[in-house]
């Protein structure tokens, strides 16, 4: 049975073992890990998540072989949005559609975020995350 890929088993564990007032400075160093938009892709080619209150933009593409490569743009002065983005870019970074789908949903729970971060940014990220995975769920069919 597929589970959680193991880097973001371990970025989650990190969050919630970190004590709460060093969370946030952890969270936004993530910030700096999400890649540049590939050559050749625009954000009209990204399906945008309304529910985040920055411009957020995000794709999911499965390949043959079933690993998962994720592409988000968001704004660098939305920094608490970029991490999200950067933890799934990094934790689900060679992941197969199956440990992607088995991503738990509260997620942003688990590490800790909703005491330290808005309700509203935890909202952002779990939507980022749920139009993540059902990407992936339509083109694994």
């Amino acid at each position: 049975m597929p589970e959680m890929p193991t880097k973001l088993a371990e970025i989650v564990e990190e969050f919630a073992d970190a004590p709460r007032d060093v969370v946030l400075e952890m969270l936004l160093e993530y910030a700096d890990v999400v890649p540049p938009l590939p050559a050749g892709v625009d954000r009209d080619d990204l399906e945008q998540v309304p529910e985040c209150q920055t411009a957020f933009f995000l794709r999911a593409e499965v390949a043959p072989d079933g690993t998962v490569t994720t592409v988000f743009d968001c704004p660098p002065e939305a920094p608490t949005t970029r991490a999200f983005a950067g933890i799934l870019a990094e934790g689900l970074a060679g992941a197969s559609a199956a440990q992607v789908l088995d991503v738990p949903d509260d997620l942003y729970q688990r590490m800790g975020l909703a005491q330290a971060i808005s309700p509203l940014r935890v909202r952002g990220g779990t939507a980022i995350l749920a139009r993540l995975k059902r990407q992936v769920r339509e083109q694994v069919g």
